[in-house]
């Protein structure tokens, strides 16, 4: 290589310098190009992507109590914010409208008490099951709540996900893991397992609440031998044991739910190795027909694997790099699965919002997640994306809604433990609930991601702290709907150059919606030609094309 540079003439070096800082540097049009253009991009709603299955968030562990025991006109507003797809008077959203559920099927650490290992009570879970093999329908009622409220309020889609099996069925008796790498469940227990789930599962439809999906282990890399909350590790054999199980069962009976895995614990255990040998490279495990583990033929198991963004965020590289090769391997494979980001919320520590402690309600961790969403739809093309939980009572960036009985000068909680918080409290919005709430609330499921981009392409490394946008539209439709994140400290003016050959948007204007730091899905009119995206904010334009 260094012979063959020095064969180049000067002024080929020196070209070859400047587009290769150009490229690196990616500035934004605004500033190479007439401001008064600002940020040229395209649409072309003629080339669509993934179709988009849901966004959701889950209710572990707090609803527990929310549900129970709080008053009813409390509750009723925590449901409104979370579900709701009704209008204020201005027009702006009462709620973020949440497409999906997720439903925390508890292994029964909650009845243990402090016998469960499991210190903090608001991290224990309730079971169906009880030891002598009846079943209560009345456990989990604060959770039950929940999914009768999101149902009400016109949630489409409900899943079921398992941390353990019930403590009946585990070698320790307990809801954590006894150590290893394999499922905690004793020998010969697979079958009553997978017939609990059968009959949570058939339970719930009866009832009109169907669990469109159930989700049998949660991120089986981890051991789970600490006993911070239910869990259990499993081997990708582990997991296509109960799989096969559960699917016949399900099926024997004439079960509406099909199942989902792996919720791997990171996006990499997907499609590669991580030194963990038997836990990793799940989408070939699963979904490949030569692998020993192949249950992809199961009639009832949907054709997608589920993983986890966490701990691929901080670092702006990890970030693009790990979601491009995600989708390059799972498309690179017959029959591609498709991808849904399951859960995540911060467990890293980042230049610009710190670590996962101490509750922001503020614009920082909205917009850091809003990027998060942004590149877990563009490059990973996942379908569906949930946030972990609705609810939290902690002093930590893990909850959409905090929970409190008074907050110190900082905004810290009072009390995270307080018995009182049990049966009352304060309920706060967060600007992340609204930020998710500019793609949950109008990106119904069925649209489609369409192509987009800057007329100047930047590399997405520069987009992370500047400019990110994304659009979507109806399968059969002419709703539109973009989605901006700000996250500079400057308004941007953007101008859309090209909106493909014979579409136009109808009345040359956008219904807008901005979460920034002083405003909360704030509904404005946009005109087309003139989109100006405020500094550190998410903006949702929505249109008709025609």
């Amino acid at each position: 290589m260094l012979n063959y540079i020095r064969c180049l003439p000067l002024w080929l070096l020196l070209v070859s310098f400047i587009v290769a800082s150009c490229e690196e540097e990616s500035p934004s049009a605004g500033d190479t190009e007439n401001p008064n253009e600002g940020e040229l991009i395209f649409i072309d709603p003629s080339v669509s992507f993934q179709t988009i299955e849901g966004f959701g968030a889950s209710d572990a562990w707090r609803t527990q109590f929310v549900g129970a025991n709080w008053p009813s006109e409390k509750k009723e507003g925590i449901a409104d914010l979370l579900f709701s797809r009704e209008e204020k008077e201005d027009g702006s959203p009462r709620g973020i409208g949440l497409s999906m559920w997720r439903f925390n099927i508890g292994a029964g650490s909650a009845e243990q008490g402090i016998t469960s290992d499991i210190s903090n009570e608001w991290r224990r879970s309730e079971c169906f099951l009880n030891q002598d093999g009846t079943y209560d329908w009345n456990k989990q009622s604060g959770q039950q709540w929940f999914l009768r409220a999101a149902k009400e309020r016109g949630v489409e889609t409900f899943l079921g996900f398992v941390n353990s099996p019930p403590v009946y069925f585990t070698k320790n008796g307990k809801a954590y893991s006894a150590g290893g790498n394999r499922l905690n469940i004793e020998a010969g227990k697979v079958e009553d397992f997978a017939e609990f789930l059968t009959n949570v599962s058939l339970h719930f439809e009866q009832e009109g609440l169907v669990l469109n999906y159930l989700s049998p282990v949660n991120e089986p890399q981890w051991n789970w031998d600490s006993p911070s909350q239910e869990g259990s590790p499993a081997t990708n054999g582990d997991i296509a044991t109960l799989v096969r199980a559960l699917s016949e069962k399900l099926e024997d009976r004439n079960g509406k739910t099909e199942i989902v895995v792996p919720e791997a614990g990171e996006l990499q255990f997907l499609y590669g190795e991580m030194g963990n040998p038997k836990r990793e490279n799940q989408a070939n495990a699963f979904f490949n027909t030569v692998s020993s583990d192949y249950i992809g033929n199961l009639s009832n198991v949907k054709n997608v694997v589920l993983g986890h963004s966490y701990f691929t965020t901080a670092d702006v590289n990890t970030l693009i790099d790990v979601r491009k090769n995600l989708n390059n391997r799972l498309n690179g494979m017959g029959n591609a699965p498709g991808f849904w980001q399951s859960e995540f919320c911060m467990l890293e520590t980042a230049d610009d919002i710190g670590d996962g402690w101490g509750r922001d309600l503020g614009m920082g961790t909205a917009l850091y997640v809003a990027k998060v969403i942004h590149f877990d739809l563009t490059l990973a093309n996942a379908a569906s994306w949930s946030w972990w939980t609705a609810l939290s009572q902690g002093d930590y960036k893990d909850g959409l809604i905090y929970l409190d009985n008074g907050v110190r000068e900082d905004g810290s909680p009072l009390d995270p433990e307080a018995e009182s918080l049990k049966n009352d409290g304060n309920y706060r919005e967060s600007k992340l609930l609204w930020a998710i709430g500019n793609y949950s609330r109008f990106i119904q499921p069925g649209m489609v991601r369409i192509k987009s981009g800057f007329s100047i392409p930047k590399a997405e490394t520069f987009q992370a702290s500047n400019l990110m946008f994304s659009a979507f539209r109806e399968s059969s439709g002419q709703k539109m709907v973009i989605v901006f994140v700000n996250y500079s400290d400057n308004d941007k003016k953007v101008t859309l150059g090209s909106l493909g050959d014979g579409f136009n948007i109808s009345g040359d204007t956008f219904d807008s919606y901005t979460t920034s730091e002083t405003k909360s899905l704030e509904k404005g009119v946009m005109p087309a030609d003139e989109m100006v995206i405020g500094k550190r904010s998410v903006v949702t334009l929505v249109g008709k094309i025609e």
